[in-house]
């Protein structure tokens, strides 16, 4: 049975009530080419066995990340996710369990949010981690925010070589702040003087670290100089896997850090759902958004565990909250604590240091192609190349052959014609010898 339950007066007294005639008027601010003229083009009715059909055909049509070479990144990374990991997580007291209101009947989902935090807080360099946010960009987003409030200052500088995603959320998620998000252009060559930007007006500088096209550098004299004007510095990791081989943020001063956590004990999932990171030093945790969970003895003296913060407009009145976040993604962190968990320190490093290798290995073959060109003088498991056609065309080429090489910086940045041929490549430790080998043959095809 369809699921209408008004009548045609219910829904004209609904319009009625907010003041309009008819339905038409709600999509009044949506331009007229934008409109369809009549219905859509998608058959009214099929049977079961039929949508089946259809839908199998539709999904023939995609290629799956494992099926072929796979080198594409830039926000969102093909790892190994041990079995261990989804067994674990499908248990019906983890993939049921709801959020802990009552610690007294929730002690498992606390201490495993707890050990969460602990593992994010070493990973990171900082003193504390709340239990997860959305996903990375999100979090970069309420980092911004949180400067906002620590400094009483309205104005972000964001660097060039944040993912352009991150930018645009931020840019969003401040629009009705009244704060102002200063995008710096992209910069693929490092070139961009951020520190020359900052002023008595700066409540934060957001850097990524390797940033959108790889690199990585040393962040510590933008957060001397940072420091030095009263801001703080944001710094914001895509891909997280490359802590456990690069120096972390808080070892370079670091005042916020945030990350993606889905290169951890997550699958690419079709772009989600993800886990956002969000660590701070200890001076700032009451501005720190989501929740904090904390150790704590029961009245018997026995180990147990709390909400020891809980600031969202959930628990407390709406103009005190820090965030409007309503949850956390509770299951994607267990996915991520239980990877990082098996793997311990020493897998972790082991895991950053064949991802490093497999890119180092990719990297010069590829720039022993004619025509093609590395930018980056330092990179973890990402770089960027420079390729003497438009990198949007070479793709496609490439995808034909089976290989998935990559993301044209054009797909994210369509309105600068300068990056048009550079191509974002991620080479984690699932590409084979075999996986490369195919790539560079491939790609010299294309560009003979």
């Amino acid at each position: 049975m369809r699921y209408l339950p008004l009548e045609a007066a219910d829904r004209q007294a609904m319009l009625a009530r907010i003041g309009v005639a008819n339905i038409d008027e709600l999509f009044a601010a949506v331009p007229v080419d934008k409109l369809l003229d009549g219905l859509a083009a998608v058959p009214c009715k099929k049977g079961e066995l039929e949508v089946e059909r259809e839908m199998g055909h539709l999904a023939a049509l995609n290629v799956p990340a494992a099926s072929v070479p796979f080198f594409v990144g830039a926000g969102a990374y093909r790892h190994h996710v041990p079995a261990t990991v989804d067994h674990l997580i499908q248990r019906s007291e983890f993939l049921t369990s709801y959020t802990p209101y009552q610690p007294e009947i929730t002690q498992g989902t606390l201490q495993v949010l707890f050990e969460f935090q602990t593992q994010v807080a070493l990973l990171t360099g900082m003193d504390v981690a709340n239990a997860s946010m959305y996903d990375g960009s999100t979090a970069t987003a309420e980092a911004v925010l949180m400067a906002h409030r620590i400094t009483r200052r309205k104005s972000a500088i964001v660097s060039g070589g944040v993912h352009p995603q991150y930018r645009d959320v931020t840019r969003t998620l401040s629009h009705h702040s009244g704060s102002t998000i200063i995008a710096l252009p992209p910069d693929p060559e490092g070139t961009e003087d951020i520190i020359s930007r900052i002023d008595a007006e700066t409540s934060c500088v957001v850097v990524q670290y390797p940033d959108f096209f790889g690199s990585v550098r040393d962040l510590a004299e933008i957060a001397n100089a940072a420091h030095a004007a009263g801001a703080l510095l944001v710094v914001a990791v895509t891909e997280v896997v490359a802590l456990g081989a690069i120096k972390p943020p808080g070892a370079m001063g670091a005042d916020i850090v945030t990350a993606e956590g889905q290169s951890i004990g997550n699958g690419l999932n079709f772009g989600g759902p993800y886990v956002g990171l969000f660590a701070c030093r200890a001076k700032h945790v009451r501005q720190m958004p989501g929740r904090l969970c904390g150790e704590t003895v029961d009245a018997e003296g026995r180990r147990g565990f709390v909400l020891t913060l809980s600031t969202r407009e959930q628990h407390i009145r709406r103009d005190k909250a820090t965030s409007n976040i309503c949850t956390n993604s509770g299951l994607c962190a267990l996915a991520f604590s239980i990877h990082m968990t098996l793997l311990g320190e020493s897998g972790l490093r082991a895991l950053a240091t064949l991802n490093h290798a497999n890119a180092v290995a990719l990297a010069d073959a590829l720039a022993g192609i004619d025509g093609v060109e590395v930018l980056n003088d330092a990179f973890f498991n990402e770089f960027t190349i420079r390729l003497p056609r438009p990198a949007g065309d070479i793709v496609e080429q490439l995808a034909s052959r089976g290989i998935l090489a990559g993301v044209p910086v054009s797909r994210l940045e369509p309105d600068r014609d300068e990056l048009s041929h550079l191509l974002v490549v991620a080479s984690t430790e699932i590409n084979t010898d075999e996986d490369r080998d195919a790539f560079i043959a491939a790609l010299g095809e294309v560009l003979a």
